[in-house]
């Protein structure tokens, strides 16, 4: 059982911050272990993170209690592909090595020639840390995992209600706590007010809008987590590795626009420590809708000279219209052709998460490892690039 511990911590000043990353400052005061985790006594609801946010400045104090952490049985229903799969791969890790107890349950085969990618091709380090894999259908999950119980869910997996409603209607049948579930801060609405906070406008009609009101009515503790772009060992798509590709080849880097729209690029255990904060406050997550994000913005133009700072490499930065290239506009470049970045400014308030990204040094580590698989050498075709510089009527490198 959880030990109550007496003293607490003082939050005040929780007006809405500027658009800076740092917050409101925080008064604390405590004395406890580092071994504990907290666990707010109140829960706030997604309409009031809105206001609480974006609207009404106040100033408010309130109470959290330090609750001692206890051992959780976690399973996390993992997609087969795209780049979220790497999440469920580092949010168990970081389980296990916190001492949780954790399943990954990865949809689909294990003979499909998806698990030959990474990070499924590094599921071994989960089973080596104590962790169990298995594979299956959504539909069939409660066969899947018969005779199983679980304190904790997290689906990182469905992107509509017709995905995630078999998981959500298990686990609430099997009297599983918690509900994680991986959102996208893709749904938030276009702004002129950047950057993305927890509360503003989204696209109501977004399948994982749906899903996470869905969650709401059925679970009494439920959490959500926004993200945007990551970077991390063990992801199989391109981010970083774009660039890199152009960079160690002395082409130019093409990018729409004017390269300075901002965007968020989070190293993956930036997403996967969250996610552990909201295992170990149950309460303080509760209800709540999290942008799951780094806490600084990046421009366009500073990826392209961050990567080439990384390799140790001089860069050439193009810029095009993308209407010059018609249907592949979409194609020609990893990330969105606009401002879009969002803010962690519910983790940090409500979790006491601390972001640890850091570019800079993180992608030296990207390029370290980009070279030892040997991707610097291998043979890729810049169809769009050439036509990108034929429209701008610049020589195609042979």
């Amino acid at each position: 059982m959880a030990t109550l511990l007496s003293s607490s911590l003082v939050f005040s000043n929780l007006s809405r911050p500027s658009l800076s990353p740092s917050i409101s400052s925080l008064a604390l005061s405590s004395s406890f272990s580092s071994s504990f985790s907290l666990s707010s006594s109140i829960s706030v609801a997604p309409h009031t993170l809105s206001s609480s946010w974006r609207k009404k400045p106040s100033l408010s104090t309130f109470t959290v209690k330090a609750i001692a952490s206890e051992k959780k049985k976690v399973v996390i229903v993992n997609t087969n592909s795209g780049g979220h799969a790497v999440i469920g791969f580092y949010f168990a890790k970081q389980l296990l090595n916190s001492g949780h107890d954790v399943t990954i349950l990865t949809v689909g085969d294990e003979s499909s020639d998806k698990m030959k990618k990474p990070p499924f091709t590094r599921f071994s380090e989960i089973v080596d840390g104590g962790g169990k894999t298995v594979w299956g259908d959504v539909g069939a999950i409660g066969t899947v995992l018969e005779g199983l119980t679980f304190d904790v869910v997290l689906d990182n997996n469905g992107k509509d209600l017709d995905a995630v409603r078999p998981v959500a209607d298990w686990a609430k049948s099997a009297g599983v706590g918690q509900f994680l579930f991986i959102s996208s801060a893709g749904i938030y609405k276009q702004t002129e007010e950047p950057p993305h906070v927890e509360g503003d406008a989204v696209k109501s009609d977004a399948g994982h809008v749906l899903v996470e009101k869905y969650l709401s009515e059925v679970f009494e503790n439920w959490a959500s987590f926004r993200p945007q772009y990551m970077i991390g060992s063990g992801n199989n798509k391109d981010c970083e590795e774009w660039f890199f590709d152009r960079i160690v080849r002395g082409r130019p880097i093409p990018i729409p626009g004017s390269g300075m729209q901002l965007t968020n690029i989070s190293h993956v255990r930036d997403l996967s420590s969250m996610l552990t904060k909201a295992v170990e406050n149950p309460s303080a997550a509760s209800g709540n809708i999290f942008n799951c994000v780094s806490d600084r913005a990046v421009t366009l133009d500073g990826m392209a000279k961050l990567c080439a700072k990384a390799a140790g490499l001089p860069v050439e930065i193009l810029h095009y219209d993308p209407k010059s290239i018609g249907s592949d506009a979409k194609k020609a470049f990893p990330f969105r052709n606009m401002h879009f970045y969002a803010e962690p400014r519910a983790a940090k308030d409500i979790l006491g998460w601390e972001s640890s990204t850091n570019l800079p040094e993180d992608l030296k580590e990207r390029f370290q490892e980009y070279v030892k698989i040997g991707r610097d050498k291998k043979t890729i075709k810049f169809d769009i690039d050439d036509k990108i510089l034929e429209s701008l009527k610049i020589p195609v490198p042979v």
